[in-house]
């Protein structure tokens, strides 16, 4: 008797599970396509949410708790929807000493928002990464996927502000 294993069905009828399920196809179903699959479900839907990450594991016959240990260890990946922009704050150990926690604690109390969270407006997502590879421009922060270096409060601030006014 030969076993057939069938495919978990997507989470809905939604026409981006087939961009998933070819990079899942293209890779033979593997485990080892577990981060390129988490990519390509983050690019097609914008963020990992519970049946995404329970459709992947299944799919590639891998325990929910891998998939979930993967998509919290690399700091790209979210679990939320985010803003229609991002700032990501390095808080390595450089721009932590030049400045990153007050950054942190200026955009709390001028927007409202912590690590992880979005303006209410959605306009804005904060995020934070334990390093971006750009220690020497410290305080370095990531504009919309654009690093800048030594980055002041004011800088900050207008850059947001024009996020949200547009």
């Amino acid at each position: 008797m030969i076993a057939t294993i069938t495919k978990p069905e997507a989470p809905s009828d939604d026409k981006r599970w087939k961009i998933v399920q070819a990079t899942m196809r293209r890779n033979g179903y593997s485990r080892n396509a577990l981060i390129e699959t988490l990519h390509t479900v983050q690019n097609s839907f914008g963020y990992l949410d519970e049946p995404a990450l329970r459709y992947v594991a299944a799919s590639l016959r891998v325990p929910l708790s891998n998939v979930y240990g993967v998509a919290t260890f690399y700091h790209l990946f979210t679990l939320k929807p985010q803003g229609e922009h991002t700032c990501v704050l390095c808080t390595g150990t450089a721009c932590y000493i030049k400045g990153t926690p007050e950054l942190l604690q200026h955009v709390e109390e001028r927007y409202g928002i912590r690590d992880g969270e979005t303006t209410e407006d959605g306009k804005v997502s904060l995020l934070t990464a334990r390093c971006i590879g750009a220690c020497s421009m410290a305080p370095a922060v990531v504009f919309d996927g654009e690093m800048e270096g030594e980055v002041t409060q004011e800088q900050l601030d207008e850059q947001v502000e024009a996020w949200m006014a547009s």
